[in-house]
């Protein structure tokens, strides 16, 4: 069989779309005379006929709609070969949609994506910070491209890569009877009251997680939304909380603060890119992802294979 131009291919897409030869010829700016003969010779060549000729237009046969489907691929690829292309030639322009949570923002994102910028100056980041299941809302609804949020929580139907691991630790005032500790678990903390961020948050729901599964109830005194929120509160003597340690040390030197780390096998929390399909992703927004997932690998020095949540 001959090759399949993508000329030919266009066409019988639009005359697809059309259900008409005539009005296909309209839409691409060709003779309807070059349409007709264009289709028979692609009949022949594949030997099959792929419409019915109808007194008020076409229809596809069987054959029709399989060479619909896959012409529909190949110059859905075309286009984004093409837009790739285009984006190297003028040094990949464009700009990145990408939502993370609390503690890639603060422990990670800043180095980075400092190193991303470097590489790809042209380059325009949208980032917004958000609850981790909001973050996978937003990627399954195409809101933003990518999205870095806690492994843990539920991903259905969207494809993950790994980036970091952070380490839980308690936080108490500098003077508080646990600060002395060198290593503590989460049950010896639940006799005292806790500060902590919103209820919808991926770590309070890994904290009340665990106090049900101690048959103990978390005596969370006052929610907020950031970890400054909570660290200014716990410096106050309000009131013991838990966080990534590496997000603690942004207020060391401001408050008076003892961070010590927890014992139990969960607060050690892997933190995923995710997207709804990589393939489909703009060039640069692949860029963008295999950057995170190289400087998680760089980290670890141990490379992680590709996961689908079906």
């Amino acid at each position: 069989m001959k090759r399949l131009d993508f000329v030919t291919l266009k066409l019988f897409v639009a005359i697809a779309d059309s259900r008409s030869l005539t009005r296909a010829a309209e839409r691409e700016h060709l003779a309807l005379a070059a349409v007709s003969k264009r289709i028979s010779d692609l009949e022949t060549q594949l030997s099959t006929s792929l419409l019915y000729r109808r007194p008020r237009g076409v229809e596809l046969t069987p054959a029709g709609h399989a060479l619909l489907h896959h012409a529909r691929q190949m110059l859905d690829s075309l286009e984004h070969l093409t837009a790739d292309l285009s984006e190297y030639s003028i040094g990949i322009r464009g700009h990145v949609r990408m939502y993370a949570n609390t503690s890639a923002v603060i422990e990670f994102l800043p180095d980075d994506l400092s190193d991303f910028t470097w590489r790809y100056p042209q380059i325009r980041i949208d980032m917004q910070e958000r609850l981790s299941h909001e973050i996978i809302a937003a990627v399954r609804d195409g809101l933003t491209d990518i999205g870095i949020f806690s492994a843990h929580i539920p991903f259905d139907g969207l494809q993950v890569r790994p980036y970091r691991r952070d380490r839980l630790a308690l936080v108490t005032a500098s003077d508080h009877p646990l600060a002395n500790r060198d290593c503590i678990a989460f049950a010896e903390t639940l006799d005292y009251d806790f500060i902590g961020l919103e209820q919808d948050s991926s770590l309070h729901s890994l904290l009340h997680q665990d106090s049900q599964r101690l048959e103990r109830s978390l005596r969370m005194r006052i929610q907020v939304r950031s970890f400054e929120g909570i660290c200014r509160m716990i410096d106050r003597g309000m009131g013991i909380g838990i966080l990534p340690a590496r997000a603690v040390t942004a207020y060391r030197h401001s408050l008076s603060l003892a961070t010590i780390p927890l014992s139990d096998p969960w607060a050690e929390r892997d933190l995923v890119v995710g997207m709804r399909d990589y393939d489909s992703l703009p060039l640069i927004a692949r860029e963008m992802v295999d950057h995170l997932v190289a400087c998680g690998q760089h980290a670890t020095m141990a490379p992680q294979p590709v996961t689908t949540q079906a």
